[in-house]
C-alpha cells in the first residue's frame, strides 16, 4: 500500500487531495500548525478511508525539527513515502511590499517557498532510504508563470521561485541518479478561503470587483481540482513532471464562454 504525505492539509485543497488518496487506498499523513483542526480533518479522513491508515502531525513547515518529524512519523507508522506534496502555502494581504511589515514578508517567505524547500530536502534523504525511491510535487501559485498584479508581489515572487526550485531540483536528482522524482502541480483558482483570507485567516482580502469577476469566471471546487490532480500523480513516472489543472485551453475556452453561462458568485 503507498502512503502520501501531505503539509497544510487540514482544509482547502490540501484536505481534498488527502481525502481522494483515502479513497483510493493510500495511507495518508497530514500536516498543519493548528492541532484542533488537525484532529478534526483527520477524524473526517478515517470515515473516508478506503482501508487505508491516516496520521497527523502537528507542525510548522519552515522549522526543519517539524518537517523531519512529520517525514520520520509517515515511515515509522507505514514504512515508506511514495508521495510527498508541499502543499502548505498562505496567502498575502493586498499591499504593495513597502506597506507589509518584516512580519507578514518573513511569514509569506517561509511558508511559501523555505517550506517547499526544506519538505523536498526532507523528503528526498527519506526516500532514497527505500526500495523504488517516490515522488515529490510541489504546488505551483499566482506568479508560477511571471504573471503580476499589485497586492501579490511577495506571493508572487515565493511562488515563481517554487517553479524554479523544482524544476532544478528535478534536474539535480537526475544529474545525480536518483529514483527519486520530483515535479510541480498547478491547481488554477478554487472556491476557498485561501482566496479571500491573508496569512492563513489573519485579515480579510478584499478584492476589486474586476478580480472577484475573473476568480469566478476561473475558479473550480477543490474537490474536483484535487480528484484531477491525485489521479495524474498516482499515474505519473516521470520526473519534472508538470501536472496542470487550469490549462491555457481551458482559461480560453471559460473566456470565451463567460458572455453566456450562468453567473458564478462564490466570490461576491
Amino acid at each position: 500500500m503507498k502512503t502520501a504525505v501531505i503539509t497544510g492539509s487540514t482544509r482547502g485543497l490540501g484536505f481534498e487531495m488527502a481525502k481522494q488518496f483515502c479513497m483510493k487506498g493510500v495511507n495518508v499523513v497530514i500536516n498543519g500548525v493548528n492541532e484542533k483542526r488537525l484532529e478534526e480533518a483527520a477524524d473526517k479522513l478515517r470515515k473516508t478511508a478506503n482501508g487505508s491508515g491516516v496520521e497527523g502531525l502537528a507542525g510548522n513547515v519552515a522549522s526543519p525539527a517539524d518537517i523531519r518529524a512529520l517525514g520520520e512519523l509517515a515511515v515509522e507508522r507505514f514504512g515508506r513515502i511514495d508521495i510527498w506534496i508541499n502543499n502548505a502555502g498562505v496567502n498575502q494581504p493586498m499591499k504593495a511590499v513597502w506597506e507589509l511589515t518584516e512580519e507578514e514578508i518573513e511569514a509569506l517567505i517561509d511558508i511559501d517557498l523555505k517550506g517547499a524547500v526544506l519538505g523536498s530536502r526532507t523528503a528526498k534523504l527519506l526516500m532514497e532510504q527505500q526500495t523504488g525511491g517516490g515522488f515529490i510535487y510541489n504546488v505551483e501559485g499566482y506568479g508560477s508563470n511571471d504573471a503580476m498584479m499589485l497586492g501579490f508581489n511577495m506571493y508572487g515572487t515565493s511562488k515563481r521561485a517554487v517553479t524554479h526550485f523544482t524544476r532544478a531540483f528535478a534536474g539535480e536528482l537526475a544529474e545525480r541518479g536518483s529514483s527519486v522524482k520530483a515535479g510541480r502541480l498547478s491547481p488554477g483558482m478554487m472556491y476557498t478561503d485561501f482566496m479571500t483570507q491573508s496569512l492563513g485567516g489573519r485579515e480579510r482580502i478584499e478584492l476589486p470587483k474586476k478580480t472577484r469577476k475573473f476568480y469566478n469566471i476561473m475558479g473550480d471546487p477543490p474537490e474536483v481540482v484535487a480528484e484531477f490532480l491525485v489521479g495524474k500523480m498516482l499515474a505519473n513516472t516521470r520526473n519534472n513532471a508538470h501536472i496542470e489543472w487550469l490549462t491555457q485551453g481551458k482559461v480560453f475556452r471559460r473566456l470565451l464562454a463567460a458572455p453566456f453561462s450562468k453567473k458564478k458568485k462564490y466570490f461576491e
